[in-house]
């Protein structure tokens, strides 16, 4: 209980935050990769718009069922015939049956009111569609499901990514630091007459070119942070600040590569399984129209007649009489074309087609998570190897620079040990990146995604 309370209360504070966004002195949102999912998964739409899917799904559960169910219905109605129809018949009245004379029947006010009845009895196409409800009503609930975890992987793999743009924006900040100071050893250089201007020149073209790179990326972590607040439905314009710890909490684990893989405790298996299942249903209700439909009718009837509207006049003339019924209405399909016939064929190549996307769908599940962890394991040792690239980048170049101050090495190789030192933090962030969406990969795989909100 305590654990929920606290959950809630992260979610609540980012909420409150945000509702200061449009103070000048706004202060950003610390958000934490737990705090990103808990709000993706209140206010991201689509994720939303799945969950009512699956609230749809249950009103639908409770209209078929409402067929099982006694419908009852009243009618009451007045009717003023302002012209009474007169019938021909012959003239008994006066001995002349020979002589036909018209007479109307009928009295020229007219009220009824009515109460029908009934009840299905017998009716395989209403049992069937409970049945094929309830299976309907799963299949949004897997939906909503398989929605939210693929919420959760893209919002993680973007939580990522701003990680590690933020890691590269780092390094070009310490290569300019580093440069900087080059070009000042060398500007010193040529004020004195040791150093040429081309190779000032070379220098700045490269601090120039740092500087251009580094607000490009700058550009690339507010892309970053922009496409992650909108995967959690966060304002644009909020501003946050993702904790520069969670990427020294990146820690490598060659145990996943060796997990095995349960398609029946997947999502998106369980969903192909039930759409299967649902088109099975689609034929039992094609099959259920041969059946007959038996059902109980009742009804009672209250009818008032009288030549004038004295309805509710305490010495009406009106005459009211009654009526009551109940039986059996039977129906019986006998012969409508074979179009029963085509329905159910059809329902029968459709689920043709659903076995196949289930079973393609068992290859795309088994590549994802083979892919995945082979993924890994390239991560892995390329992490390992560029761990080793930068340790071997940075002690080149600080023997570089020793070099270069006592002159035994030149300006070239003193850039070219900056620009290895560059490329090998790079690449090792990289592979922390791919590492990490690769082990989200298999962890949705798994089916245990929502373990990240643990």
């Amino acid at each position: 209980m305590r654990t929920i309370i606290n959950k809630w209360s992260k979610i609540m504070v980012v909420l409150a935050s945000i509702l200061s966004i449009g103070a000048a002195s706004a202060q950003p949102v610390d958000l934490t990769l737990k705090d990103a999912l808990n709000f993706a998964l209140q206010n991201n739409s689509a994720v939303k718009k799945a969950r009512l899917d699956a609230e749809g799904g249950r009103y639908r559960t409770d209209e078929i069922r409402a067929q099982a169910l006694p419908q009852i219905s009243g009618s009451a109605g007045l009717t003023d015939n302002l012209i009474i129809q007169r019938n021909a018949i012959p003239n008994i009245f006066q001995g002349k049956p020979d002589e036909t004379i018209l007479v109307a029947f009928g009295q020229k006010w007219n009220a009824n009111a009515a109460l029908q009845f009934s009840q299905q009895l017998f009716n395989q196409s209403v049992f069937t569609g409970l049945r094929a409800a309830k299976t309907g009503e799963a299949f949004y609930n897997l939906n909503a499901e398989i929605s939210e975890e693929t919420l959760l992987q893209n919002v993680t793999s973007a939580y990522y990514q701003i990680l590690i743009t933020r890691e590269n924006l780092a390094v070009i900040d310490s290569n300019i630091n580093s440069l900087g100071r080059v070009e000042k050893t060398v500007a010193t250089q040529y004020k004195n007459g040791l150093a040429r201007k081309i190779d000032l020149d070379r220098v700045r073209v490269n601090l120039t070119n740092l500087k251009n790179q580094r607000q490009q990326v700058k550009n690339a972590v507010t892309l970053a942070e922009n496409a992650l607040k909108y995967n959690i439905g966060m304002p644009i314009a909020a501003r946050i600040n993702i904790p520069a710890a969670a990427l020294s909490q990146i820690k490598t684990d060659a145990s996943l590569v060796s997990t095995s893989l349960n398609l029946t405790q997947l999502k998106e298996y369980q969903l192909a399984k039930k759409q299967e299942e649902l088109l099975g249903y689609q034929k039992k209700a094609y099959q259920a129209e041969y059946f007959p439909s038996l059902s109980l009718t009742s009804s009672y009837l209250y009818n008032g007649i009288s030549n004038k509207f004295d309805f509710f006049k305490g010495n009406s003339s009106v005459k009211w009489v009654d009526a009551a019924t109940v039986g059996l209405s039977l129906r019986i399909p006998i012969f409508d074309g074979n179009a029963r016939k085509s329905r159910v064929k059809q329902a029968e190549v459709d689920i043709q087609q659903a076995k196949e996307d289930t079973k393609n769908a068992e290859n795309a599940l088994n590549l994802a998570f083979e892919n995945a962890k082979l993924q890994i394991e390239n991560s892995i040792n390329t992490i390992n190897s560029q761990q080793e690239n930068v340790n071997l980048a940075e002690e080149v170049l600080k023997s570089t620079q020793n070099n270069y101050k006592n002159g035994l090495a030149t300006l070239t190789d003193l850039l070219d040990a900056e620009n290895s030192l560059t490329e090998a933090k790079n690449s090792y962030n990289q592979a922390l990146l791919n590492y990490r969406l690769a082990e989200v990969q298999l962890i949705k795989s798994n089916g245990n995604i929502k373990s990240l909100l643990n």
